[in-house]
């Protein structure tokens, strides 16, 4: 009878404790929804600043766009103009140069390429040199003074830094969220034949049961403290949201605002290190990415060549203006 009494006693100790637990785990699971609740909210706000964001970098984008389109049409009509010169040696010299050099300060302004415009000024030098006039030597020296100064510019490349950014936005549609990690499987051993009854059969039965009921529970920890529990829209604002940094990063790097390119490559890689799964190695190859990123000084100043192109202008137009006269 004290048996019993005491069996009873256990399990309505033991149900109250499971009653206990029950309610706390609801008490729990109201508040994550509240919480949650809470994020959805704050995830719309995100996504109407992010449209707002979005509109802005497509109107600079656009703006871009634009000057491309105008820089285009600037090298169809030095081709047109090419074309229509005469067959003056001298004159053919002087076009191939002066498309030369605005074709170096395309790369430096829109791109800010240092190797593609030495490259082209270079070009345009070794085409006077094959020149004997005397009147292209104050040309030549303008264009030696400026392949120096683009030599001595300490600045990034910017076309390879730009593939660098896209190479993470590429990227981030697959890179896997903290709070999906997944505990490692533990290798079981293989099943062993049945033995005839014996304390060893019963000792390798009871480990089998043990293994058995310690799958039922798994725990592993999570390098990172605390990580954002996200809903499927939350997990897709929150990649738009990176990768439109990413983007405004590159618009940076364009337009060589050093300040706001460090800024947005800092918030992208506090992006990374909150929401996403740092044991990935594609997370990891993408933080390595930005960390390079960031250390990389984009703020500097181009020389400008327009006082090259403006010589070199004055000279053709002074050539056909004495040719006009000979006439």
């Amino acid at each position: 009878m004290r048996v019993l009494v005491v069996a009873i006693v256990v399990v309505v100790a033991q149900w109250a404790d499971t009653r206990i637990q029950v309610t706390s785990l609801q008490q729990e699971l109201a508040r994550r929804l509240a919480e949650g609740d809470s994020m959805v909210k704050e995830g719309r706000a995100l996504a109407r600043q992010s449209q707002e964001a979005l509109a802005a970098l497509q109107a600079k984008v656009g703006a871009l766009e634009a000057k491309l389109a105008e820089t285009q049409s600037q090298a169809l009509a030095l081709e047109a103009m090419y074309q229509e010169l005469s067959s003056s040696r001298d004159e053919r010299v002087l076009a191939e140069v002066e498309q030369a050099v605005v074709i170096a300060m395309q790369q430096l302004q829109f791109a800010g390429n240092v190797e593609a415009a030495l490259i082209a000024l270079q070009g345009a030098d070794a085409r006077l040199a094959r020149s004997v006039q005397p009147q292209f030597l104050p040309a030549r020296k303008l264009i030696a003074r400026d392949i120096e100064r683009l030599k001595a510019t300490p600045g990034a490349n910017v076309t390879g830094l730009s593939l660098k950014i896209e190479s993470v936005v590429a990227v981030v549609d697959s890179l896997p969220l903290a709070y999906e990690q997944r505990p490692k499987a533990e290798t079981t051993k293989p099943a062993v034949p049945a033995k005839p009854a014996s304390v060893d059969y019963w000792r390798e039965l009871g480990a089998d049961l043990w293994r058995e009921l310690r799958q039922l529970i798994r725990l592993e920890r999570i390098d990172q403290n605390d990580p954002a529990l996200l809903s499927p829209t939350q997990s897709f604002f929150l990649r738009e949201n990176l990768k439109l940094r990413l983007l405004n990063a590159r618009l940076a790097l364009l337009q060589r605002d050093g300040k706001t390119f460090r800024e947005e490559i800092r918030q992208s890689r506090e992006h990374l290190d909150r929401y996403f799964d740092g044991r990935a190695k594609s997370v990891q190859a993408a933080q390595g990415t930005l960390k390079t990123l960031a250390t990389t000084d984009v703020s500097f100043d181009l020389p400008g060549l327009a006082e090259t192109l403006t010589a070199l202008r004055n000279l053709k137009f002074a050539r056909e203006r004495g040719a006009g006269a000979a006439r």
